[in-house]
């Protein structure tokens, strides 16, 4: 299935993203067509789950959750092993998929499938070291004479719900982890990369991951919220926006959740940083893969000391960004996700404009292409101070002293990650203690992340944390043994 997936999107023709229900790869039924927002023609196609898909994958998992939880977990992290090496090996191929349906750059997809390869090999490490615990129950007087133990059992049947944006590596972290947990996992795919998902879910079937440990549907919300409803599944990991993360929480009831959905990621730069590397940095990662990141760079506060001189400096690298074709290795910055993603960009700057901030660069598309966009000084009730605007656009904001920029970032209703350039200790403590996300890059801007370290954020940002050690506390439950009248210790 991988072969014929990436040979079909190498010779340009339009890749059958097939579903994988049951234990059998499905071509059959009604097809959504994905078209390139790039290239502005069908990309891929895959057939739409319906009603009896859904009772099929579902009947299938509550079977199979018991094969998978007994599978050994070095067997199931050398199936993750081998995945990253086929990830490392399959990857100018993935990325010009990624390329095609979302318009991601190729260096930017290249990087993607590179963090896949480390986060299956991550997922393989966290598989082996799974245990328990040897509980000192006899250190309370009516533990005496007893023994307990624990250890992380499989939840069962896992839900992973996955976004268009990074959906090889999210994948690879939701469906990796359930793995390694010993869980069968139900795959939701984005409708905007069918392919990929497809690909993906095809390595590690094609690596040794036996057909009951995973299930793959493509479709709507509707097939989402089904799916999150249904008795047989034990935990859900959404990625994505915070009203979709409300209605799954609503829908899936009482199970366990790990919701990351989505930020307002800011950046502070104090006076006594190094202004030209600060400037540098949050050129390059405030428009990668068009800003279309939870963590992306949106919010820059400067000290008003050094506000001029980093708008230069921010200017001038962004400037010298590439904009145009994904397929072009030297591209920089490719197209959105679609034509209405590119427009709230071009609509947000506009109306920062009328507010009275000044629009520095872009505020203009090409089709689904958003200029990269810097937008000077806008009133704090501006959509692009505000909310999440999830495109390549960055507003630039001065601040006069640390408290108020703290104060000014937590005005926003998410809190997923942030970013500080400073040398000083006492202002980097400060920070991470009063900022109001879940994770701080110090010297860095918001728009860094290690796949195998803690990733969540707080307020409408979610909660649970991802990355593999996280996500299999997630994905298992602990189970405890108690052996009554039988001792390690002493009894006396």
């Amino acid at each position: 299935m991988l072969e014929a997936v990436l040979a079909a999107a190498a010779e340009g023709e339009p890749v059958q993203a097939a579903a994988l229900v049951g234990g059998r790869w499905k071509r059959q039924g009604p097809q959504n067509e994905r078209i390139g927002p790039y290239l502005r023609s069908p990309v891929s196609q895959a057939p739409a789950a319906g009603a009896a898909d859904v009772r099929a994958v579902r009947d299938h998992a509550r079977s199979a959750a018991r094969t998978v939880a007994r599978l050994a977990p070095a067997s199931r992290a050398e199936v993750l092993e081998k995945a990253s090496r086929a990830a490392t090996e399959n990857r100018d191929g993935l990325a010009r998929l990624l390329a095609l349906e979302l318009g991601k750059p190729l260096k930017d997809g290249r990087g993607e499938i590179d963090r896949v390869a480390d986060t299956f090999a991550v997922c393989a490490a966290e598989a082996r070291r799974i245990g328990g615990d040897n509980l000192p129950v006899a250190g309370w007087a009516r533990g005496t004479g007893n023994t307990a133990f624990t250890y992380r059992a499989p939840a069962g049947v896992a839900l992973a719900i996955t976004p268009f944006n990074a959906p090889a590596n999210l994948l690879a972290h939701k469906l990796g982890a359930s793995f390694a947990a010993g869980n069968t996992t139900i795959v939701k795919a984005p409708p905007q990369a069918p392919a990929v998902s497809t690909a993906i879910v095809a390595l590690l079937v094609e690596a040794g991951m036996p057909y009951e440990a995973v299930q793959l549907l493509h479709g709507d919300g509707a097939v989402g919220a089904e799916l999150c409803a249904a008795d047989e599944v034990a935990v859900i990991s959404f990625t994505g926006s915070a009203a979709t993360g409300n209605a799954v929480a609503r829908a899936a009831g009482a199970k366990r959740l790990v919701l990351e959905l989505g930020g307002n990621a800011a950046t502070i730069v104090c006076e006594d940083a190094d202004i030209a590397e600060a400037a540098r940095i949050c050129a390059r990662t405030g428009y990668s893969n068009s800003g279309q990141s939870c963590i992306s760079v949106q919010r820059v506060y400067v000290h008003r000391s050094r506000f001029e001189e980093f708008l230069d400096l921010f200017t001038g690298h962004v400037e010298s960004l590439t904009v145009g074709d994904p397929l072009d290795p030297g591209t920089d910055v490719g197209s959105m996700v679609d034509d209405d993603a590119a427009e709230r960009v071009v609509r947000w700057s506009a109306e920062a404009a009328e507010a009275g901030a000044r629009v520095l660069l872009g505020g203009k598309r090409d089709g689904a292409t958003a200029m990269p966009t810097i937008v000077a000084d806008p009133p704090a009730t501006c959509s692009v101070v505000r909310e999440e605007a999830f495109g390549a656009l960055v507003a630039v904001l001065p601040f006069d002293d640390l408290d108020q920029a703290i104060e000014q970032c937590n005005e926003s209703r998410y809190g997923l990650q942030a970013g500080l350039f400073t040398r000083d200790m006492d202002r980097i403590i400060t920070a991470w203690r009063d900022l109001e996300v879940g994770g701080l890059v110090v010297n860095g801007s918001s728009n860094f992340r290690l796949d195998h370290v803690p990733f969540g954020g707080v307020k409408d940002s979610g909660f649970g944390r991802e990355s593999p050690r996280c996500m299999i506390d997630d994905y298992t439950v602990v189970k405890t043994m108690m052996l009554r009248g039988t001792s390690l210790w002493g009894t006396a």
